[in-house]
């Protein structure tokens, strides 16, 4: 099956652009460096291609049931312009998948809608999972036979993601109406170049930052307005390891490495008043605890933790396994995260990982690895 392209592939092109296969789509990997892109980011503005992510629409007056019945955290707090972080849980518990609900102006989700129509949703699922999202939203909406209109809208819009210290101020400069003022997870329509661009102030760096959702059309001319360091998937991977992010499909996996909210660190996710698919299940693993938790470390010797290296005890017995690693460009130590059971999870526990063949001396570490937003 041939991969899918985010509109700027051709632009990426140009400028020398290094590309990757992720979740079923050609994307940007690296434009000048990993280490040069991170570091726009830690310490200016940098601006991310992330049109690989999915973009699904519901709207109609069950809307707020159907995204609640789905979804694990509240979505019934989320005024208009809110938005929060959310996991996708089978009957089980299990994470299917992370993302973030936001509310858009009721009616359609346009910007020219007036606030007389039904409660309105965009969720952002991960990439390459857009179809098998959007069908399971279709059958529990017939199931439940709830009045929703839910929309597979990926390939109408791209996102853009401007990341760093700087953005928020770059993006206020580009758009004809003032976002300064907008506060985390809130998001409201602003314009540039003429286009109307949800614009969130989200991110996965651990920066502070904008995403824009966007019209596919209008994509180049929404791009090449911000005048900052483009940068690929590989320093939006080592900026998120830093901040103690979870990678879906990597940190956690439905089939090969199952994991709930509490086992993943993500909790906070969970709205345990509220009833969702998985909620029972979730309920009862909070009140007995978890064998295992996803920690950070930091290795003491010399070596790169990388996705699927075991984790040992001091007597070598493997006790678990590195979900990410990578050499942090910021704190310029190798780092990592992976489940291990709950009386090796405090911080300071030296564990040990083996790289290569090879056991390396480790220090569970608190997450994030640096000073975040």
């Amino acid at each position: 099956m041939p991969l899918q392209t985010p509109p700027l592939r051709g632009l990426h092109d140009e400028y020398g652009a290094k590309f990757t296969e992720f979740g079923g789509w050609d994307m940007p990997v690296e434009f000048e460096s990993i280490r040069t892109e991170h570091a726009a980011v830690r310490e200016g503005v940098g601006i991310f291609d992330v049109s690989h992510m999915g973009q699904l629409h519901v709207t109609g007056p069950d809307a707020t049931e159907l995204m609640q019945r789905l979804t694990s955290n509240d979505v019934s707090r989320l005024a208009v312009g809110d938005s929060q972080y959310a996991t996708i849980t089978d009957e089980d518990g299990i994470i299917i998948d992370d993302t973030v609900v936001y509310r858009l102006p009721d009616g359609d989700g346009n910007a020219t809608d007036d606030a007389d129509g039904d409660p309105t949703y965009l969720f952002v699922p991960n990439a390459g999972t857009d179809e098998a999202t959007h069908q399971r939203w279709i059958d529990y909406r017939n199931e439940w036979d709830l009045e929703a209109t839910v929309d597979n809208r990926t390939d109408e819009y791209a996102m853009f993601a401007v990341q760093g210290p700087e953005a928020v101020a770059l993006v206020d400069d580009v758009t004809e109406e003032s976002v300064a003022d907008l506060e985390r997870f809130e998001a409201r329509y602003a314009t540039i170049e003429g286009v109307d661009c949800w614009t969130a102030r989200t991110g996965y760096t651990g920066e502070d930052g904008v995403e824009l959702i966007v019209p596919w059309a209008a994509a180049e001319e929404i791009w090449t307005a911000f005048d900052c360091q483009p940068c690929g998937l590989g320093a939006r991977d080592t900026l998120r390891i830093e901040a103690g992010l979870l990678l879906a499909g990597q940190d956690f996996h439905h089939d090969d490495d199952p994991r709930t909210p509490y086992e993943a660190g993500i909790g906070f996710t969970v709205a345990l008043e509220t009833e969702f698919v998985g909620r029972d299940a979730l309920a009862e693993i909070h009140e007995r605890g978890v064998e295992e938790r996803l920690v950070g470390f930091q290795l003491i010797d010399r070596g790169v933790p990388r996705h699927g290296y075991d984790i040992t005890n001091s007597e070598g017995r493997v006790i678990g396994t590195v979900t990410s690693g990578t050499m942090s460009p910021t704190v310029e130590q190798p780092i990592g995260l992976g489940y291990v059971p709950v009386e090796y999870a405090e911080p300071g526990t030296t564990l040990q990982v083996v790289v290569r063949g090879q056991s390396k001396k480790a220090r569970v570490e608190t997450t994030p690895f640096i000073d975040t937003v």
